[in-house]
C-alpha cells in the first residue's frame, strides 16, 4: 500500500481524484493496525488465565493421583475454544469470540476496528511462547538424561520408533482404504498421522513419577526423539504427494541425512565441549553465569535444527544431552534451569489443551457422526500399534514392554501438525479430519494416567514412581 501513496505525496497538493483513493488507503491501514499496548494487555490476560488453568489443572489432579501434566491439558481445555474462550487461536475462531478481547474492550478501551489485528497478534506471541516452552522442557529433560544410557538403548530405542512408525501407518492406511473406501492420498495422510509421538508430554510424565532414569524411560525417551525424526520425514512424503501427486526424493533423503548428522554430531560435541563449557562458565562472575550460556546453546542448536527443516525441539533436547551434569562450583545446570521451565512450560501443555475443540464428539453433527466411527478405528490403531512397538525390545528379560509401548502413545501437538498439514492441502474430508482430531484428543488425554498405572509395578530395582510436588 505505500507503494501507492508515496509517489502521490510528492505532489504539493494531491489531485482530486487521488484523494479518495488515500483516504481508503489510509482508513484501511488504521483498520489493521494494533496498538502494541493493547497487544501488551492481551499477551498478560492471556498469561493470567494460563497460570491460574495450570496451577489450578495440576494441583487438583495431583490430588488426584494424576500427573499434573494432565492437569495443565484439562485446564487449558477448560480455558480455550471447548469452554469459556479465554485463550483461542484464529484457527479456532474470531476477535469477537475471544474473552480476552471483550475483556480488553470493556476495560482498556480497545478499539473495535483493531480487535481482530490484536487478536492476532496476541495469539502469535502465545504461540511463540509455548514453542519457546516446548524447547526449554526438552532442554532440561535432555539435562535430565544420561547420554551413556541413550547410547547404551540406541538400538533398542531405534527398533520401538520404527515398530511404532510402521506398524500404526501400515495399519491405519490399510484400514482407511480396505474399510472405510476413503482415497489413497487421504488415508496415507491419516495413517501417517498415527506415527506421531509427543515426546513433550512422554518426558514430562516419566519426569514426574520418577520414571525418566529408568532403563524403560531411556528407551521411551530415546525412541520418542527418534519417532520425531522419522515423524518428519513421514510428513515430508506425504505433503509432497498430496500437493503433486509425486514424493519427492531428494528432499526425503535430504532430512534423514540432516536429522543423523544433526543428532549424531550433537552426541559427538558432548564427548569434548561440556568441559569447555564448564571453564567458561567459571571465568564469568555475574548472575546467570551457567544457566544463560547453557540457554544460548540450547537456542541455537534449537534454531539449527529449525534451519534443516527439523523440529527445534530437537536442538533444545540435543543441547541438554551436551551439557548433561555440568556443575560448576556446586551449582548443576539441571536445577537452575527447573524455575525457567516452571515459567514457560506450563504455556506449551495449556494451549495444547485450549486448542483442542471438545465440539467433535457431538455426534449431532452429522459430519462428526461418520468422523466418530473412523475416529474408533484410528484410536484403536494407534495405541495397539505404539503398544506393539514396545515389545520389540529384545535380549532384556525382566523390562516393562508394555510401559515402552504406552510411553510412545501421546500424539499431542504432533498429531495435530499432521492434522492441519492434510487439512490445508485439501487431501483430508471434513469427516476424516474430525477423526484425526480426536484421535490425538483421546491418545493426549488416556497416556498420562496410562503411563502411572503401568509404571506402578518398576522393574527397575531402587527407582521408586514419584508424585510431583511442585
Amino acid at each position: 500500500m505505500t507503494g501507492f501513496v508515496l509517489p502521490i505525496a510528492t505532489f504539493s497538493m494531491p489531485l482530486p481524484h487521488t484523494l479518495p483513493l488515500i483516504a481508503t488507503i489510509e482508513e484501511a491501514a488504521n483498520e489493521v493496525s494494533a496498538d502494541p499496548t493493547m497487544v501488551l494487555c492481551a499477551v498478560l490476560l492471556s498469561l493470567v488465565a494460563i497460570y491460574i488453568a495450570s496451577k489450578g489443572g495440576g494441583e487438583f489432579f495431583n490430588w488426584l493421583g494424576f500427573p499434573p501434566v494432565l492437569g495443565e491439558l484439562v485446564g487449558g481445555v477448560v480455558i480455550g475454544v471447548s469452554a469459556l474462550h479465554l485463550v483461542i487461536f484464529p484457527e479456532n475462531g474470531e476477535s469477537s469470540s475471544s474473552l480476552i478481547m471483550s475483556i480488553l474492550a470493556a476495560t482498556a478501551d480497545l478499539d473495535p476496528a483493531a480487535a481482530e489485528a490484536t487478536f492476532e497478534i496476541q495469539s502469535e506471541v502465545v504461540s511463540v511462547l509455548a514453542e519457546l516452552g516446548v524447547i526449554i522442557l526438552l532442554f532440561e529433560i535432555g539435562l535430565e538424561s544420561n547420554i551413556r544410557q541413550l547410547l547404551a538403548v540406541g538400538v533398542q530405542s531405534l527398533l520401538v520408533a520404527v515398530v511404532g512408525v510402521v506398524a500404526p501407518f501400515a495399519a491405519g492406511t490399510a484400514g482407511l482404504i480396505l474399510i472405510f473406501h476413503v482415497p489413497g492420498v487421504a488415508a496415507i495422510f491419516a495413517g501417517a498421522a498415527l506415527t506421531a509421538t509427543s515426546i513433550g508430554i512422554t518426558s514430562r510424565v516419566l519426569a514426574e513419577i520418577g520414571c525418566l532414569s529408568t532403563q524403560e524411560g531411556q528407551i521411551i525417551l530415546g525412541a520418542a526423539v527418534m519417532d520425531d525424526v522419522l515423524g518428519i520425514v513421514v510428513l515430508a512424503v506425504v505433503a509432497s504427494l498430496a500437493k503433486t501427486g509425486e514424493v519427492d526424493i531428494s528432499n526425503v533423503i535430504f532430512l534423514i541425512i540432516s536429522a543423523s548428522v544433526f543428532l549424531v554430531g550433537a552426541i559427538l560435541l558432548g564427548r569434548f565441549f561440556n568441559e569447555t563449557f564448564i571453564g567458561l562458565a567459571k571465568q564469568f562472575k555475574t548472575r546467570g553465569r551457567i544457566v544463560i550460556p547453557g540457554l544460548i546453546l540450547a537456542f541455537a542448536l534449537a534454531y539449527i535444527a529449525s534451519a534443516i527443516g527439523l523440529e527445534a525441539i530437537l536442538g533444545g533436547f540435543a543441547a541438554g544431552l551436551v551439557l548433561d551434569e555440568t556443575e560448576v562450583d556446586g551449582q548443576k545446570l539441571e536445577e537452575l534451569t527447573k524455575p525457567i521451565a516452571d515459567v514457560v512450560v506450563p504455556v506449551f501443555f495449556v494451549t495444547v489443551g485450549s486448542k483442542t475443540d471438545l465440539s467433535v464428539l457431538n455426534p449431532a453433527i452429522p459430519a462428526n457422526r461418520e468422523g466418530l466411527v473412523i475416529a474408533s478405528f484410528l484410536i484403536l490403531v494407534a495405541i495397539l500399534g505404539k503398544i506393539i512397538s514396545g515389545f520389540s525390545v529384545f535380549g532384556i528379560d525382566s523390562i516393562n514392554r508394555i510401559a515402552i509401548g504406552v510411553g510412545m502413545i501421546p500424539r499431542g501437538e504432533v498429531g495435530l501438525v499432521f492434522a492441519a498439514v492434510g487439512s490445508a492441502s485439501g487431501a483430508l474430508s471434513e469427516s476424516l479430519d474430525v477423526a484425526i482430531i480426536l484421535m490425538v484428543i483421546i491418545t493426549t488425554f488416556v497416556a498420562p494416567p496410562l503411563l502411572r498405572v503401568v509404571f506402578k509395578q518398576n522393574t527397575i530395582p531402587g527407582i521408586e514412581p514419584q508424585t510431583s510436588t511442585e
